[in-house]
């Protein structure tokens, strides 16, 4: 492979993030296409959204109705936030696509439902002369439908223009539970909102109102069955994420697979009171909770999975001398990751612990690019992608590769050392060796009585049987660098670590430079 300098390059600075003048992609750009103008029409929808759900929810239940309910429906929200936030600390998406997922969820997704769902059941109520039966299917039939859509929309607008940022299951189930939870969360305003005018006209209150009987139901019994419906959808989106770009079926018919659950599962759920005095309680226990549990299950499997991946995946870039040796495992850690921060930010401040938080980041997604690459999925812009993702660590190495050393140090497994072949005697188990010492009983002064032949490194049963540390080919004949003591071809603690992997060779792997990683489809 071409080598341009055999110096870790100083990263080029990237190009202005709306193309600016010097690549010339948008100097006759049409001013619709401007990222400003996308961005600022999509907020403003979703503010008039949000006014005019306020307004209605409002004429709905009166001013003091609409407090109540927005102080009573807010008190879930952290929690569920909090939850998918964790699910997705592996690699931790923006925040600019939370907050879009949950703005759309509590206003275009809520007031789609609201228009949607009650011309639907005025319909239905005026062909039918049966305004009961109208609302009975409306709930059953009609909002399931019109609400998993509208929620569904949220996710499919992330899948196709921030692909880059979804790439699986749990990218999916994320976006999906913060859509949902931003529509629980104004739909929990309208219930708790009407409940609180109806105790006001009939004078209940406390535990026996129906303000308190609706909160018990909805924050403190289900606060996460929205969230499981939508998760549904979205993880029909994070497995399609998973699929090859040519294979379009795949990719169609499993979000719709999806979608198609999550409103089977919602038509049960709003369903469960028709079945009986206990329907509700009923369809509770035997299937919403098991399915929270079973999806649960899932979404932390494919967390550890992702964890696997990077350390699976990051020794390449090891062997490279993109990162250190030790930053595999650490980076494979959820408890690695968060003592490195902890570290960073008790030493240096909490700037050091962000840009350590962002080199775990950016790490986690060169892991999962390169193992898609090595699966044959990843698209036209690999080589792009992957020499921008390590221009990022490379910026952010200088403060991260020490509190990420510290950490692997601290969290690494105690390795389990094979008894010597001789007695031991003492603590440290003096034995029979080659220089003077303690023997064995009998002769406690005699030579050859040292710590015991020991092996070099390569050759005991704990090392396998490589050869000598420092001895062997190096990986690409890495050049001497600030903080490294070695020369071009000499390098210590290598050997022919990685094996015959393919990719990496007999330890010669590529160094720094212009093309910074072997072929992925290897």
């Amino acid at each position: 492979m071409a080598i341009s300098s055999p110096f870790p390059p100083s990263p080029p600075q990237p190009p202005h993030p709306g193309g600016g003048p010097e690549g010339g992609v948008l100097r006759h750009a049409h001013w619709w296409q401007h990222r400003w103008v996308r961005y600022g029409a999509l907020i403003t929808l979703l503010a008039l959204s949000g006014l005019v759900i306020l307004a209605l929810v409002r004429e709905q239940t009166g001013t003091e109705g609409l407090l109540v309910g927005l102080g009573l429906a807010v008190l879930p929200v952290p929690l569920l936030v909090a939850a998918f936030r964790w699910l997705d600390r592996v690699e931790p998406g923006p925040w600019r696509n939370l907050l879009f997922a949950f703005a759309w969820g509590a206003c275009a997704a809520a007031l789609i439902a609201i228009i949607a769902n009650s011309f639907a059941t005025r319909w239905i109520a005026t062909a039918t002369a049966d305004p009961s039966g109208a609302d009975t299917l409306g709930a059953t039939v009609i909002a399931p439908i019109v609400e998993e859509s509208a929620k569904a929309a949220a996710v499919l607008l992330v899948f196709l223009f921030r692909r880059r940022d979804f790439t699986g299951i749990v990218d999916g189930v994320v976006i999906a539970g913060i859509t949902a939870t931003g529509f629980a969360f104004t739909e929990n305003i309208l219930y708790l909102g009407t409940a609180f005018g109806t105790d006001q006209l009939t004078g209940d209150s406390g535990i026996a109102s129906v303000t308190a009987a609706t909160f018990f139901v909805r924050v403190v019994m289900s606060p996460f069955a929205h969230p499981l419906f939508t998760v549904l959808t979205g993880i029909g989106f994070g497995v399609a994420a998973l699929s090859g770009e040519r294979q379009h079926t795949r990719r169609v018919l499993l979000p719709l697979s999806g979608l198609l659950l999550a409103m089977g599962m919602h038509a049960l759920w709003n369903g469960s009171s028709s079945f009986g005095e206990l329907g509700f309680f009923a369809v509770y226990a035997a299937i919403m909770v098991p399915a929270f549990g079973l999806l649960t299950w899932l979404v932390v499997w494919t967390r550890q999975r992702e964890l696997r991946t990077v350390r699976e995946e990051l020794p390449a870039y090891a062997a490279a001398g993109w990162i250190t040796p030790a930053e595999p495992f650490a980076l494979g850690s959820m408890r690695a990751r968060r003592q490195a921060r902890v570290y960073a930010g008790r030493h240096l401040g909490r700037p050091a612990a962000r840009a350590v938080a962002q080199y775990e980041a950016y790490a986690t997604s060169l892991a999962f690019l390169r193992h898609r690459g090595r699966q044959g999925r990843a698209g036209t812009d690999f080589l792009v992608r992957e020499r921008e993702l390590l221009n990022e660590l490379w910026r952010r190495k200088d403060v991260a590769r020490p509190a990420l050393d510290h950490a692997a140090r601290m969290t690494a497994p105690p390795v389990r050392m094979p008894p010597p072949p001789w007695p031991a005697y003492g603590a440290y188990g003096y034995g029979q060796g080659q220089g003077p010492g303690y023997g064995p009983p009998g002769q406690p002064y005699g030579p050859a009585q040292g710590y015991g032949q020991r092996p070099p490194y390569g050759q005991s049963p704990a090392y396998g049987s490589g050869p000598v540390y420092g001895q062997s080919p190096t990986y690409g004949g890495r050049p001497h660098s600030p903080g490294n003591d070695h020369r071009n071809g000499h390098t210590p603690g290598y050997g022919y670590g990685y094996g015959y992997e393919p990719g990496y060779g007999h330890g010669y792997g590529y160094p720094p430079g212009p093309h910074p990683t072997a072929d992925p489809h290897q």
